[in-house]
């Protein structure tokens, strides 16, 4: 109770709205599922998806009711892709795409055109529609805008539920209360910009959809990811799940709101500026090499001179070794990132290369996107998180500019430890270092 209460203060959940935990956000996906079959799933249910592939891997198939993995939370063995007890069968997906075949930003206005035409084919043709927005993608898209959000709930009213894929957590409290003002559930994890543990999900949700847990029964497959514990007070449609409490989710969101808690200590100018300091330092960085490829991203869509508005997360792909000027692809780019968490020392003789060899650099895993001719491009990802802004308690003594000069530093070595596996590419790939994620 107190977890759920905490992190509804810090998101912003509004009185009588409510928290429900969740191992993941894949998990929550499941759970907003739910709340959609509430009081009674007496129509066909259609999602709407934006850039699944910008998401987490197995959200397509929790959209639909059905298990994304072998095995969930709660430690039950489960058939992958077959569909979960008391969900709908026949719930269909749309998927939209935020970018075009060549990996390209799609105009807003078509991405827009497109959700709406979306929604209103499926209500007209009798189904219930969830609509998940996306605040952020693993490359930091957002879409749609707030203004189509609140043009489709005025115009479809109950016909249509809104789900906010806020995972990444990199949102101000204030656009959460806009998002729950549309009656929206707002998805969010703590581990990742919060920088707590991971498997640390929840669902935040209006007063409005809180009271739907007050009638019908949730799908009674959600036993083998949710005990009773997980969901507020007075959820009775909870009845019939597994009586118990999640304690290790509980610790791990105690971890997380202690980080967010440091963060929120943290004026908004000092925030702002670390922010852009990072983005000036992976820039300077990517600029230093001749290999590297910064993705675009338009400016977020926002109201509002907050935090938020700032750009955390940079996806870059690196060029093939040569002179193709071609971009490495998913695979070679795992590679690249195996070769980042690995003590490569021993490949190299001078003591600079050696040292910098040795440094584990761990960053964000690679996304794959289109390309043009229909190949793909790894893009890897660094990103600005809360303890960035707030410090650490092995950082307590030092002073504000010298942590923030390490910090920089760090940053900086990520690149330069690739500009250098780059350049001894054939070498390192007969080793292939073995990766320590510590």
């Amino acid at each position: 109770m107190a977890i759920r209460r905490a992190i509804g203060k810090a998101f912003g959940v509004p009185r009588g709205g409510a928290v429900a935990l969740a191992a993941s956000g894949t998990d929550s996906e499941l759970l907003a599922l739910g709340l959609s079959h509430l009081p009674v799933a007496d129509r066909p249910i259609t999602t709407i998806l934006l850039a699944p592939e910008e998401t987490g891997s197995g959200v397509p198939m929790a959209a639909m009711g059905r298990h994304f993995a072998v095995d969930t939370a709660r430690g039950h063995d489960v058939s992958r892709s077959e569909p979960i007890e008391g969900f709908r069968p026949d719930t269909a997906l749309i998927s939209i795409p935020l970018r075009d075949g060549e990996g390209q930003v799609r105009p807003a206005a078509s991405v827009e055109a497109e959700i709406t035409a979306a929604v209103a084919s499926a209500i007209d043709s009798g189904h219930r529609v969830i609509l998940h927005a996306l605040d952020l993608s693993k490359t930091g898209l957002l879409a749609p805008s707030m203004a189509l959000l609140r043009s489709l709930r005025s115009r479809f009213d109950g016909a249509l539920d809104i789900v906010v894929d806020a995972c990444q957590s990199r949102i101000a409290p204030e656009r959460v209360r806009d998002y729950l003002a549309l009656d929206a559930v707002v998805q969010v994890t703590g581990s990742k910009f919060l920088t707590g543990p991971p498997f640390a999900g929840a669902a935040l949700m209006s007063p409005a959809i809180a009271a739907r847990l007050t009638s019908g029964v949730l799908p009674v497959g959600l036993g083998a990811y949710f005990s009773q514990g997980d969901w507020p007070r007075g959820a009775t449609a909870a009845h019939r799940l597994p009586v118990g409490t999640n304690y290790g989710l509980l610790l791990r969101w105690r971890a997380a709101l202690a980080e967010y808690r440091s963060f929120a200590a943290v004026g908004p100018a000092q925030t702002t500026a670390v922010i852009e300091r990072f983005k000036d330092t992976v820039v300077r960085a990517i600029e230093a090499h001749g290999i590297f490829v910064l993705q675009p991203v338009p400016a977020l869509q926002r109201n509002g001179a907050l935090w938020d508005n700032e750009r955390t997360i940079f996806a870059f792909a690196v060029r093939e070794p040569g002179k193709s000027g071609r971009l490495l692809d998913p695979a070679a780019m795992r590679l690249l990132y195996r070769w980042l968490n690995a003590d490569c020392s021993a490949l190299f003789v001078a003591a600079s290369e050696r040292a910098l060899a040795a440094r584990i650099c761990h960053i964000g895993q690679p996304v794959a996107l289109p390309n043009t001719g229909g190949a793909q491009t790894g893009w890897l990802r660094v990103s600005a998180g809360a303890r960035l802004i707030s410090g650490e308690p092995s950082h307590r003594d030092l002073a504000i500019e010298r942590r923030l000069a390490r910090e920089m530093a760090d940053l900086t070595t990520v690149f330069d430890k690739i500009a250098l596996l780059h350049a001894n590419w054939n070498r390192v790939q007969a080793a292939d270092p073995i990766a320590r994620y510590r």
